[in-house]
């Protein structure tokens, strides 16, 4: 009696596609944050000489803030703080505190500014009503969140000014360095390599092992 032959098993077409597809999609993403990270060493070093120079710049009082603009002397005047937003921050020698983040009025209508006048020991706002001030142009602490930005809901963020003279009873806020400016670029391309090489392994292994008599 002849036994039944069994049919060649063929490797599987449409799951195959989807998966390259896949695989093509995180190398696309790898290959972009290489871009990127040459993009952010670029920025990096435009801030590095922004904090070289000791001219002074005009404010940027409107969002969104020119790069250019980012970690150069300016002045403003502060007609009146009209809310204050203490945070965590560290004075000049390195020692901890908390920020007193002024958000100033400047004229009838704006949306003001913000002014870093000092690092205190606790959240009491200090006795300032206003002033010129003269510092650092930094990224103000309202940055868009990643999921704003990839929703497209990202608002643009003001930048702040770091006092270089604290108010009276505040020691001297340390500012940001362009050193400071995230660049994980290259590691996060590396994981999307990773990922993709990896699905294609595991889908790989389980494709012959499924094809095996």
């Amino acid at each position: 009696m002849i036994e039944p032959v069994e049919p060649a098993r063929r490797w599987p077409l449409i799951p195959t596609l989807l998966v390259l597809a896949a695989v093509a999609v995180m190398v696309a993403l790898g290959i972009w944050q290489l871009q990127r990270k040459s993009e952010k060493e670029a920025l990096i070093a435009l801030f590095q000489r922004n904090m070289a120079m000791s001219s002074m710049v005009a404010y940027p009082e409107m969002p969104p803030v020119p790069d250019a603009m980012l970690y150069r002397k300016s002045s403003v005047v502060c007609l009146e703080p009209v809310r204050w937003d203490p945070r965590s921050g560290t004075d000049r020698k390195g020692k901890s505190g908390i920020r007193m983040v002024a958000d100033c009025r400047t004229g009838a209508e704006g949306p003001g500014v913000l002014v870093d006048v000092g690092i205190g020991d606790d959240f009491a706002p200090p006795k300032w009503t206003g002033g010129t001030v003269q510092g650092t142009v930094v990224p103000g602490p309202e940055q868009p969140t990643v999921m704003e930005r990839m929703t497209g809901k990202a608002v643009p963020a003001r930048a702040m000014l770091v006092a270089d003279m604290p108010v009276a009873g505040l020691r001297a806020s340390a500012v940001p360095s362009a050193d400071d400016t995230p660049n994980n670029h290259l590691a996060y391309a590396f994981q999307w390599f990773f990922f993709a090489l990896v699905a294609l392994i595991i889908y790989i292994l389980a494709v012959r092992r499924r094809l095996q008599p």
